[in-house]
């Protein structure tokens, strides 16, 4: 049995509400800190708060703290490689950048993920705080041992745009928590405290250009047939009627607000992984999502596919949706897609990455 690898993750995510990279970073701490291979701690870059690392880690992991704050911890980063992370959370093995920026370090291997490339096609969406993270996450690629991506699509955009060997890169699919299996619709008292429809559209994930929601409510607008629409995560503001807005929700709330979907739609203009797709297909609610590479990797032929900006096409495939729902060998084969992304699988192909890193 190898000696399990000394491994520190940034862990900043972890901290407030959990959208996507928080989902990520979360699961594969939870499997980082059950395995056998790997010696895991988590550190956090922030000035305040990051004490409350120790509260959201797995039971038994070790937390360490910058007391500094990223931005300036990212500026300093795109000078030179100090200060390294070592100097405030001791020696380690390998470091694991799992959101998008490689902490400096002084001898330890460099493992980074990379969730996308929005960042790179539109930095003109970016707030001024991350005027530079297109040139630090070059940076960043180019420094580590390998970069992990959630999908091929994402994989050979990173190859392409960064110039990287092929070698380099890994691809480590996200996976679905085994409790979205058993999702349940809301019972009585979170549908009227949420203000829930008996029918609904759902919408999951963060407010943003990327997510493209104007022409799914342009399609939803246009077909009045349609049951309302709930979009669920950070940011969103209610429309009339036809369109509410629940907020973040924990991770109990929204398993079973998506379970009791009657979709789930994806409009987005560009994704890199696009869990909520699994997510629902665990559940046994339909998806309807763009035609975009990541969405049709992950999807796998089990979803209905809009080519972009198509508001009729949109509307045509929600009403499909609603009207010719799946049989039960269907359903099936959806789920058995959806389990065949674990958390395991991505965490024993990550520790696969930091071997693989710290060898080079």
């Amino acid at each position: 049995m190898p000696k399990p690898i000394r491994v520190l993750i940034d862990g900043t995510p972890l901290l407030g509400d959990r959208t996507g990279i928080g989902r990520y970073t979360s699961a594969l701490a939870e499997e980082l800190a059950s395995s056998s291979q790997v010696d895991m701690r988590a550190v956090a870059f922030t000035l305040r708060g990051w004490r409350g690392l120790r509260k959201v880690l797995p039971h038994g992991s070790q937390a360490r703290g910058m007391p500094v704050p990223a931005r300036l911890l990212r500026k300093a980063w795109l000078r030179a490689p100090f200060p390294p992370v070592e100097l405030f959370a001791g020696l380690t093995d390998v470091v694991h950048g799992t959101n998008f920026v490689l902490p400096a370090a002084f001898r330890a291997a460099g493992v980074l993920t990379i969730h996308d490339l929005a960042f790179l096609d539109y930095p003109e969406e970016l707030p001024p705080s991350d005027a530079e993270l297109p040139e630090l996450v070059r940076l960043s690629a180019i420094r580590a041992g390998v970069v992990c991506t959630p999908t091929r699509a994402v994989a050979e955009q990173v190859v392409t745009r960064f110039g990287l060997a092929e070698e380099k890169v890994r691809v480590t699919p996200l996976g679905v928590d085994p409790a979205w299996f058993a999702a349940r619709p809301p019972n009585e008292t979170l549908a009227r405290r949420l203000g829930l429809p008996a029918q609904y559209l759902l919408f999951v994930g963060a407010a943003g250009p990327r997510k493209s929601l104007n022409w799914l409510i342009k399609a939803h607008a246009a077909t009045p047939s349609l049951p309302p629409l709930v979009l669920t995560g950070p940011g969103h503001a209610a429309g009339d009627d036809r369109v509410l807005a629940t907020g973040y929700l924990p991770e109990g709330d929204l398993r079973s607000v998506v379970a009791g979907a009657s979709a789930l739609v994806m409009p987005s203009r560009d994704e890199g992984f696009g869990l909520p797709v699994l997510e629902a297909m665990a559940c046994d609610v339909p998806v309807v999502c763009t035609d975009v590479p990541a969405l049709r990797e992950v999807s796998g032929g089990h979803a209905t596919l809009v080519p972009y900006g198509d508001v009729e096409a949109m509307a045509v495939a929600l009403t499909a949706a609603l009207e010719n729902p799946p049989s039960p060998a269907t359903v099936s084969i959806r789920r058995r897609h959806a389990s065949s992304h674990t958390w395991r699988r991505c965490a024993e192909l990550t520790i696969a990455a930091y071997r693989t890193a710290a060898e080079r």
